[in-house]
């Protein structure tokens, strides 16, 4: 049997687990897959050891970096992992996005707003600059040597209305900050905006509660994390049949 997991902390908010069991139960997979709270990093060296491959969620998905032993080079480029199999890194958060936002992007040419700089943003940025779409970053602190980053104070009606799509890629609205959101001007937004959460659980976060007030379409994470698990499964499965193929 294939040994699969999860490490983050915390880990109560992950549909991973229950994902990845169906699938294995539906086709006849002989693998199971684990959550692995992992207080400290540090502990990810006895998960390179005892599994076959996992995902990696908030807050290790950078600091997981020096502790592999190879990055696939889009993953290096983006600077953050999701996905690791027999110690190498992978990045599938942003095909997940990318594929995910895409059905609302038919009538939608803008720029986007990025809130939050961490590992989700970084695979964000990645999957925009695949799609050619220009966008500015929201951080808590702004760093006024770089002209696309923003402080939250900084975001007025002018930045509302040249940015219709909204990206949340912070933890607020996530267990156990479900009762927070992003301080953005909400009531500014229309009609014309597209608010994504990259949060899946819980499924309508305050973020798009407060779209939804204005009108704005809204999308949470769900697909996003079904469509990265699918790529996760792509690359443990061609690690397996790759090590079977060695050893005919």
């Amino acid at each position: 049997m294939k040994h699969y997991g999860i490490i983050g902390n915390p880990l109560g908010h992950s549909y991973s687990e229950g994902y990845f069991t169906d699938k294995f139960i539906r086709e006849a997979i002989d693998a199971c897959y684990t959550p692995y709270p992992l207080a400290r990093i540090e502990e990810v060296t006895e998960m390179l050891k005892e599994l076959d491959g996992f995902n990696v969620t908030y807050p290790y998905k950078e600091v997981i970096l020096p502790y592999l032993n190879a990055i696939d080079p889009v993953a290096n480029t983006i600077g953050a992992v999701n996905v690791v199999s027999h110690g190498k890194g992978y990045n599938t958060d942003w095909i997940g996005f990318r594929d995910s936002l895409r059905p609302l992007l038919v009538t939608l040419s803008t720029k986007a707003l990025l809130l939050g700089t961490g590992g989700v943003s970084k695979a964000i940025q990645y999957a925009l600059r695949d799609l050619g779409i220009p966008y500015t970053l929201v951080s808590r602190t702004a760093d006024h040597q770089a002209t696309s980053l923003l402080s939250y104070k900084e975001v007025n009606e002018q930045v509302i209305h040249e940015h219709k799509l909204i990206i949340n890629c912070t933890p607020l609205g996530m267990a156990p900050y479900q009762d927070q959101k992003p301080d953005i001007p909400y009531h500014l937004l229309s009609e014309k905006h597209i608010l994504y959460d990259c949060i899946y659980n819980p499924q309508k976060t305050l973020f798009l509660q407060e779209g939804e007030k204005q009108g704005c379409t809204i999308k949470n994470g769900l697909d996003m994390l079904h469509l990265q698990a699918d790529k996760a499964w792509e690359i443990w499965k061609a690690s397996v049949e790759k090590k079977n193929k060695n050893r005919i």
